[in-house]
């Protein structure tokens, strides 16, 4: 293995400790939950002179808050919030043996989103080993849990956590400064026929050819509706019709039909509204269709003033003169809706993660930090 910098033998260190969302895993696998690189975390947040606490957000699950104070009275606030959890993969136990080859740290979490909490974390160390703290700014590097699956940490902490001026929430951008990002939706809906031999399909009523006239109407006519509009960061909303289940055996009428459907948002939209828009148009074609209660909840969009003067703080260490969107949702809207203003931003590039050889380049991962680290040294 290569000679490693600090920031990246904590990356391999971080790698190497498994923190699966617990959703992807079977029931007490020992590979899921973040509680073990969370003490991984808190432990080198103090052994670089922070302040730590966990705060459970679901049951055995605890966001790392990690804070450098500020040398005087505290007035305002910097969140760097990236989180700890990962997806999991087939091939998942080799992604867990960390390796540095060719200028790429290789690994599971390499980009999303272990490297930003190396960068993060290493970022707020320096400061905060430099001794030129902040007069009023309180910095917080916050580690959040459950990001993969239904955005527990971020949820809580916007409900119950610290308010501040601004959430970095670390996401691999290729260190491009987001303020905008697409929410989504996942919407089930059933239609109802009657049984009946397959001999005598006249007997029956078949909810499988219903629900194709709804797939046609959703992929077809709404999906034309929807590329009418346009946000100027994010484009066109969008929907997919991923899953379709229907029917028992061939020679049966099928009395029932489910599809599954993934509807993203644009700043504005919700999920009430994308409901109304679906029957509206379920109506006029004269389709019939229940919606039924997922029990998920919705991610919803981000738009963050890019003038925001700590926004324009982060695009000026960055190098950046505008801010982008991204078509993936995070962290940062639960956040925002809490009343944290929220950017994205992060080394990696988003197509490297959830792959079966995910990587982060050594120089981006650097280059992220420094930036970071920048950014933080400009605060009063």
């Amino acid at each position: 293995m290569a000679v490693a910098s600090p920031i990246v033998r904590l990356l391999l260190d971080l790698i190497a400790v498994p923190s699966v969302n617990p959703a992807f895993l079977p029931l007490g696998d020992v590979r899921a939950g973040e509680a073990r690189v969370g003490e991984l975390v808190a432990e080198t947040a103090r052994a670089g002179g922070l302040d730590v606490t966990q705060v459970d957000a679901a049951p055995g699950r605890a966001n790392i808050i990690a804070r450098l104070r500020p040398s005087g009275p505290v007035k305002h606030r910097v969140l760097l919030a990236p989180h700890l959890d990962t997806v999991g993969f087939p091939a998942l136990d080799a992604l867990l043996r960390p390796k540095l080859a060719s200028g790429r740290v290789i690994g599971r979490g390499a980009c999303d989103t272990k490297g930003c909490v190396a960068a993060m974390l290493s970022a707020v160390l320096a400061v905060a080993k430099s001794g030129r703290r902040p007069i009023s700014t309180e910095i917080v590097f916050l580690g959040l849990v459950d990001e993969e699956n239904g955005q527990a940490g971020s949820r809580f902490h916007a409900r119950h956590g610290d308010k501040a001026d601004l959430a970095v929430v670390g996401e691999p951008t290729r260190l491009e400064v987001v303020t905008a990002h697409k929410g989504d939706v996942w919407l089930q809906l059933r239609t109802r026929g009657r049984s009946a031999h397959g001999a005598t399909p006249r007997l029956g009523r078949n909810a499988v050819h219903a629900m194709a006239r709804v797939v046609e109407a959703l992929e077809v006519d709404y999906s034309a509706e929807l590329a009418a509009r346009a946000h100027p960061l994010l484009g066109s909303p969008t929907l997919n019709v991923g899953v379709i289940r229907g029917g028992t055996q061939p020679n049966i009428v099928p009395d029932e039909c489910v599809i599954s459907v993934d509807r993203r948002t644009l700043p504005g939209e919700t999920e009430a509204g994308v409901k109304r828009e679906i029957a509206a148009l379920l109506r006029r074609k004269k389709l019939k269709a229940e919606f039924e209660n997922l029990r998920l909840s919705a991610c919803d969009p981000l738009e963050t003033d890019p003038r925001l003067p700590l926004v324009r703080s982060l695009c000026r260490a960055a190098g950046r003169r505008r801010t982008l969107g991204v078509h993936y949702f995070c962290d940062a809207a639960p956040l925002a809706a809490g009343g944290i203003p929220s950017v994205v931003f992060g080394p990696g590039d988003i197509a490297q993660a959830h792959t079966d050889d995910e990587w982060i380049s050594v120089a981006s991962l650097e280059r992220g930090a420094q930036v970071l680290e920048k950014f933080l040294r400009s605060l009063d």
